[in-house]
């Protein structure tokens, strides 16, 4: 499949303008077979609740079965299973589960679908990407705030992105590249698949279950041309300053020069996400001074990829990007941390959900060990330390941790400590 796929990404680079007609043989038994074999075993099932080794007992009659309904056009994909997930702020955020069988079909076209617009993605994007992370982004706004003229920054948030794509105009996005009408058609029943929930089955008009294999790359299509494009050819022409975006996935920040450009730009930006049937959040959405001419404080902050970004100094004097972990990001991981310690606490032995700890340890100070990061990591650290101790004491009535007896225990079995993984501050005196 693979060769094949190379194959069109070259085609894509050549010719800007082609479009593709002949994409559905694409998805055949060696390819889904092998999309089948990348599935993650422990994932949650869909609404069938069949999971990844009851498909995989019989695979090759599953597939073949599969491939004779998709032949018929009897294929249609079962609804996600909704489930939700605690957001920072309290509130609910819902994710799609779908089965087996339709993460298979849509990993498949999730692989034809980046041969193509992969080479069409700008260079600012960076969401879900192969060989983007969300370090880079973030290292992208510190060297374009730090070596451009930017005075503001649009920290702009789209109101419930996932749940309002439009299914016409993500079908315009996916034709100007795609001219397959039976490909087109099987995505077409991908986006109306409908959600299950609480008994009963709805079939939303509009947007893409966040959890879905193909929800990412969806995303990035349909804002690289509701956003990236527009403000690379239209809104850089017409604007008297410096203007420049970067954005993960539905995140973005925008970061201007003058002014009278922000205020210009944000009343626009609404606008054009109107004309997408998508709306600017006003209570999340702001325009930021900030930049090397604006002064420190709480008001001159912005909030992207779970850092906040303010205005600092280096030792020497001059100045630099400042960053910290969200305030928001980090009290959800030490309450998650807590609530983990307190039921895991009894259930096994210490030394079975000890190397648990030092995974979720590590992932925490792995994403958030970047540069200028260091005292909200060893809050961090430090915090978890005295929540391990508490509900190590808590087992029983017996032993108790004194702290020298629990230093002692850590030098012994010793958990991740914090340093810089991310290197930004390559810049600076």
């Amino acid at each position: 499949m693979q060769t094949k796929l190379n194959l069109i990404t070259n085609l894509a680079r050549k010719d800007r303008g082609l479009k593709f007609n002949n994409l559905i043989h694409l998805i055949n038994a060696d390819n889904l077979k092998q999309c089948f074999r990348e599935l993650k075993k422990n994932k949650a099932s869909g609404i069938d609740e069949v999971t990844v080794e009851e498909y995989g007992m019989e695979l090759d009659k599953n597939v073949e079965l599969l491939l004779e309904r998709m032949k018929q056009w009897k294929y249609r994909p079962q609804p996600v299973r909704r489930v939700y997930i605690e957001k920072s702020n309290g509130k609910l955020r819902p994710l799609g589960i779908p089965s087996v069988e339709d993460k298979m079909v849509q990993m498949c076209i999730k692989r034809i679908l980046e041969a193509i617009f992969e080479v069409d993605f700008l260079d600012t994007s960076y969401g879900f990407r192969s060989g983007r992370s969300c370090h880079q982004a973030l290292n992208r706004v510190d060297k374009i705030i730090m070596q451009r003229p930017v005075n503001y920054v649009i920290d702009a948030d789209i109101k419930g992105f996932f749940d309002n794509v439009d299914h016409k105009l993500m079908r315009n996005c996916l034709e100007q590249r795609i001219s397959d009408k039976f490909f087109l058609r099987l995505m077409v029943r991908m986006l109306k698949n409908g959600v299950f929930e609480e008994g009963r089955c709805m079939k939303p008009e509009k947007g893409t279950p966040q959890g879905a294999v193909l929800s990412p790359v969806l995303s990035n299509i349909y804002l690289h041309y509701a956003v990236d494009i527009w403000l690379n050819r239209d809104i850089k022409r017409d604007a008297n300053g410096y203007v420049e975006i970067v954005r993960y996935c539905d995140d973005f920040v925008i970061m201007v020069e003058k002014e009278e450009d922000s205020e210009w730009i944000m009343e626009k930006l609404a606008e054009r996400l109107s004309r997408c049937n998508l709306q600017l959040s006003a209570e999340k959405s702001k325009i930021v001074k900030f930049g090397r001419n604006s002064s420190s404080g709480m008001g001159n902050t912005f909030d992207f990829l779970g850092f906040t970004h303010f205005n600092d100094k280096t030792r020497k004097g001059y100045y630099k990007v400042g960053r910290k972990t969200a305030r928001k990001k980090l009290n959800k991981s030490l309450k998650e941390m807590n609530m983990w310690l307190k039921a895991i606490r009894n259930m096994v032995k210490v030394e079975e959900w000890w190397k648990v700890l030092e995974s979720k340890m590590r992932g925490h100070l792995h994403y958030y060990g970047v540069s200028g990061n260091m005292p909200s990591i060893k809050k961090f650290y430090f915090i978890v330390i005295r929540l391990v101790k508490k509900w190590l004491n808590r087992r029983s009535q017996k032993r108790k941790f004194n702290w020298d007896r629990f230093k002692l225990y850590l030098q012994r079995h010793p958990l991740p400590k914090p340093r810089i993984y991310h290197n930004f501050y390559t810049l600076y005196g």
